[in-house]
C-alpha cells in the first residue's frame, strides 16, 4: 500500500524505534514515516536516519518543543500527505496486519486499533491490567471496566486523515489523549473498532506510560 503515513512519537527510543520503522517497511509499500521528536538526547535520530536511503523524501523528522501527546499527533497529521494514517508507538513492532481489512473497517469506523502483545525484557508476559483489554474478539466502541470509560489505544491505531483534521486530539492532556478522543467521537454518534487480527509486539520501556505499574 502506497498511500499511508505513519506517525511515530520519539523521545530517546533508540532501543526499539528501528524495529518499529522496519516493521512498517515490511508491511507497507513506500510508506511515509513522520517522526515527531521531543528533543531526544540519545542516538535514536541517528538510527532513524539509517532508513533515509530507503525512504528518501518519505522520511520526515520534526522536532516539537512544547510537547503533549495530542499536540505531537496533531502536528504530525498536518505534515501527512496521505489519506490513511497509522499512529504507531516507537516501541511497537508490527507482526500481523491485513491492510485491506483495515481499509474496509475504516469505511464504517472512525478508528481501528489492534492487539498489543506485551514483551517485558524479551519475555512475553501474561496480559493483565491494561493488556487485558486486548482480547481475541472484535469489539465496537470498547469500554474499559478498569478505567470506567471508552478505551482506544494509540500505540497501533489507524485513522483517515480527514477524520483527524476534523476531530483533532486534545492538546492540553499529558496522557490518555486516545481515550478522551474516543469518548468525544462516541458522543457524536461515531463508532471505532478493535480488531484483534491486527497486532504488534509492544516492548517494555522504563518510561513508557502503558507499562507503568506492570513490572
Amino acid at each position: 500500500m502506497d498511500n499511508i503515513s505513519v506517525i511515530i512519537r520519539n523521545r530517546n527510543e533508540s532501543e526499539h524505534i528501528g524495529y518499529a520503522i522496519q516493521s512498517c517497511l515490511d508491511y507497507f509499500n513506500n510508506p511515509e514515516i513522520i517522526i515527531m521528536d521531543n528533543n531526544s538526547t540519545d542516538d535514536s535520530l541517528q538510527i532513524i536516519s539509517l532508513f533515509r536511503p530507503i525512504l528518501k523524501n518519505k522520511l520526515k523528522i520534526i522536532n516539537i518543543n512544547n510537547y503533549s501527546p495530542g499536540a505531537s499527533l496533531n502536528k504530525g497529521v498536518k505534515e501527512a500527505t496521505n489519506n490513511i494514517i497509522l499512529v504507531l508507538s516507537a516501541h511497537a513492532q508490527i507482526i500481523d496486519l491485513n491492510i485491506n481489512q483495515v481499509l474496509e473497517d475504516l469505511k464504517e469506523s472512525v478508528a481501528v486499533f489492534g492487539k498489543q502483545k506485551p514483551i517485558y525484557k524479551g519475555k512475553k508476559i501474561t496480559p493483565r491490567y491494561i493488556w487485558s483489554h486486548f482480547t481475541n474478539d472484535r469489539i465496537i466502541n470498547m469500554y474499559s471496566k478498569i478505567e470506567d470509560r471508552y478505551f482506544l489505544h494509540n500505540a497501533f491505531c489507524f485513522y483517515k486523515k480527514q477524520t483527524l483534521v476534523n476531530n483533532p486530539f486534545d492538546e492540553t492532556l499529558q496522557g490518555k489523549e486516545d481515550r478522551y478522543w474516543a469518548i468525544n467521537m462516541v458522543s457524536k454518534g461515531h463508532n471505532y473498532l478493535y480488531n484483534p487480527n491486527l497486532s504488534v509486539n509492544h516492548y517494555y520501556t522504563q518510561n513508557g506510560a502503558t507499562w507503568k505499574g506492570i513490572g
